[in-house]
């Protein structure tokens, strides 16, 4: 009986058991998909503090979404409460918890706001009004790029990664523009802290004798800067000698799949060689899905090279072979969703049990025309963020401007919205009052609110009247903010002042009107996300990391919908469906032909991640014919298809042998015949003579800047452009029919 394991720990099996209770050397815990990786390291951090006596507050716990990270810290209370004095966040989060900790060493306020895509390229435009926004952004995306591998303008890897010779000046001169308004981007949350503790030996010290624990989740999708700073907080195998501290990461080689967000896969596979004497423990038993499905996601990713290798093994007994339905078209492929949906809910299931998966969200479209004339209930997952819209990136700004004085960006965008008769001239004038302060060490010191108070009297007309107005309004807000606050009273009280002092409330009230939109409803959802905030500074602030971090709202009631899921591969991770649609598996489309090597094997894992979100029924969709801007092109079958054993699946062909369809063209993919499925017909004839040309930087209206994967012939069309975009998005264009889409210069 003494040797009998408490509750908590006897329900696990001996592998996670193992897991929980390993200590000493680091450790990496390979966790297959469904095999209860989240159970395995909450149990741990209350296993460590319940039972090995590890304080919780020198346990640092580290994932990469905001709801992970909660649910860990709920989970590891709920079996030792104290566990809620352990640090867990996500690595963005606890960068910024850990500068404003240390903003005097870091050179910041600890007030700093974080600027997102938007507020860097309007940084970056006033520094280059030459050239054009969308120019802008691009060369933003390329700097946070550069700091998620780590790399800083003096680096001497710049130049080999980045082909642009003016990066690195470009780069410097945003890097020191940023530093001046006193504020952090996204890369600064993880570069910063690095060199911190790289540099700064009091600050090392300090906070690994804070720091004795360290776990990492979804260790699969760091990348190279927060790798580094992983190491650096560790400081296991440093030249001191030092036993650093224990590290534990949990992740799966098999579901990188964020290789376009700079997640590096080689962070996990190296693992056990950066931290000599790592121990590994495989997490194989999968909870979740068939074995039939389990075989079919592990033939195809068994053909990476890179990988460390597991097997999954399923514990549910049963289960149908997944079916791989061949179709003549999307058309075909809508109807036989809907077949599938009608069948399970026939059969007493719900809507909400399927799942429709696709590479491109492009690919949604047939389905959002065609369920609701057959009224099959739907919800596409990945809408427009919340915290992005215009209207509330209005209120945030007055915000940010009351919380840092110095932020040019926030400053600039509400000075004069609504409009106060404050020109572009104006507002340069006031800057440059400013930043004169800040450079030369004047009054100032970079505050846009005190030089505007002194530089506004040498305006003239409505600018000095507005600028009156507007620093009448802040300082009003101000008072409200520094107040003592009514038993009750929150940071919504602020919100609510703000949004109709400044005119916001009526500005976006006539568009409204005009335009059907919601945009004075959205103003008062901010108020009431403040609500869960005191009216204080300490609370603005707060409010305003946790938006910074965390731009969209949770859609609980979408998520309780009884309705079919539409949503891309690439957002399901994590989630998990009793019965999945995986389509559009053609070759060109997915993968794409131009996908070799690392691409490639990032592709199977992709597959790997969608089949196996399958709980108990798997269906596999590929069309003949593939439907871009009105008209037919004809693909073939995905090599994917051809690394399945053909017995672990039911194959059902129901193409026609018939002629091609009226208005088909020839493939843009170039896709080849694969083994055991039905092959494409001959592909396109010789290249037009084209401007576009695979390699070229473009950016497009919607979907912000992207590469040009391909560019194919069309008989009378033009060139059909194939684009991968940096939100990791591919579309296809006629540019003969597009003005949005334009090639970058330089």
């Amino acid at each position: 009986m003494g040797n009998a394991l408490p509750p908590y720990l006897a329900s696990l099996n001996p592998e996670q058991l193992e897991a929980v209770r390993h200590q000493g050397r680091s450790l990496l815990i390979l966790a297959g998909a469904g095999s209860g990786k989240t159970r395995v390291i909450t149990t741990k951090i209350a296993y460590l503090v319940r039972e090995r006596g590890v304080e919780p507050e020198s346990v640092l716990a580290v994932t990469f979404t905001n709801k992970a990270a909660k649910e860990m810290r709920d989970r590891a209370a709920s079996i030792e409460s104290t566990c809620s004095r352990a640090v867990m966040r996500t690595f963005h989060s606890f960068g910024a918890w850990f500068l404003r900790r240390n903003a005097a060493a870091a050179g910041l306020d600890p007030n700093f706001t974080i600027y997102d895509d938007d507020d860097q390229a309007t940084l970056l435009h006033g520094l280059l009004p030459q050239n054009t926004r969308s120019e802008c952004k691009a060369m933003v995306q390329a700097i946070s790029r550069a700091k998620d591998l780590g790399l800083e303008p003096d680096s001497p890897d710049l130049s080999s990664a980045f082909s642009d010779p003016g990066m690195r000046r470009i780069y410097d001169m945003y890097d020191r523009k940023l530093r001046k308004t006193g504020n952090v981007d996204f890369g600064d949350l993880i570069g910063l802290p690095a060199r911190l503790l790289r540099e700064d030996e009091a600050v090392r010290r300090r906070t690994r004798q804070r720091f004795r624990v360290i776990l990492v989740d979804e260790y699969q999708d760091s990348n190279v800067a927060q790798f580094e700073l992983l190491r650096l907080l560790a400081g296991t195998g440093d030249a001191d000698g030092s036993a650093g501290a224990y590290l534990c990461v949990v992740g799966d080689d098999d579901q990188s799949i964020y290789r376009f967000r700079g997640a590096e896969v080689r962070n996990i596979l190296r693992f056990p060689e950066i931290f000599p004497g790592t121990d590994i423990i495989k997490l194989e038993r999968n909870y979740r899905s068939f074995q039939s499905i389990l075989d079919v996601a592990g033939d195809v990713v068994s053909h990476n090279a890179g990988r460390i290798g597991k097997k999954l093994v399923a514990e549910r007994l049963g289960g149908a072979k997944p079916a791989l339905s061949l179709l003549d078209d999307q058309d075909s492929e809508a109807a036989y969703c809907v077949k599938v949906c009608r069948e399970r809910v026939k059969a007493g299931g719900r809507w909400s049990d399927v799942a429709i998966l696709y590479r491109t969200n492009a690919q949604s479209l047939t389905f959002e025309k065609e369920f609701p004339r057959l009224g099959i209930p739907y919800r596409i997952v990945g809408a427009s963020r919340f915290y992005d819209r215009e209207e509330v990136k209005d209120a945030l700004a007055y915000l940010a401007l009351l919380c840092n004085p110095r932020d040019e960006v926030a400053f600039k965008r509400v000075v004069n919205k609504p409009t106060r008769g404050i020109g572009e001239t104006s507002v340069d004038i006031l800057l440059e009052a400013a930043g004169g302060g800040a450079f030369a060490g004047g009054a100032f010191a970079g505050d846009l609110l005190s030089a505007s108070a002194e530089a506004g009297e040498s305006l003239k007309g409505k600018a000095r009247a507005g600028i009156k107005d507007f620093l009448g309004l802040v300082s009003g807000l101000a008072g409200l903010l520094d107040a003592p606050a009514a038993d009750g009273e929150t940071l919504a009280l602020l919100v609510q002042r703000l949004i109709k002092a400044s005119g916001l409330v009526e500005y976006h009230r006539a568009q409204d009107e005009v335009a059907g939109t919601q945009k004075v409803a959205n103003l008062d959802e901010i108020a009431n996300a403040a609500s869960l905030y005191p009216r204080s500074r300490e609370g603005l602030s707060t409010f305003l990391e946790t938006i910074d971090l965390d731009r969209s709202l949770a859609s609980e009631e979408a998520a309780a919908t009884d309705a079919v899921t539409l949503i891309t591969m690439h957002n399901t991770k994590g989630l998990e469906f009793p019965v999945v649609i995986a389509t559009g598996l053609e070759q060109g489309l997915f993968p794409r032909d131009d996908e070799e090597g690392e691409e490639l094997e990032e592709q199977r894992r992709l597959f790997y991640v969608a089949v196996t979100r399958a709980k108990d029924e798997l269906h596999l969709t590929s069309c003949r014919w593939r439907r871009l801007h009105g008209r037919l092109f004809e693909t073939g079958p995905s090599r994917f298809l051809s690394e399945i054993r053909g017995d672990l699946i039911q194959a059902t062909a129901a193409r026609r042998a018939d002629a091609r369809p009226v208005g088909a063209v020839p493939s843009p993919y170039g896709a080849r015949p694969q083994p055991g499925v039905p092959g494409p017909r001959p592909g396109a004839g010789p290249r037009e003579a084209s401007p576009w040309r695979a390699g070229q930087a473009v950016y497009h209206d919607d979907y912000g800047s992207g590469v040009i994967l391909k560019v194919s012939p069309t008989p009378s069309s033009g060139p059909l452009v194939v684009v991968r975009f940096e939100t990791g998005r591919q579309a296809q264009f006629f540019p003969k029919f597009t003005t949005k889409l334009e090639i970058q210069k330089g």
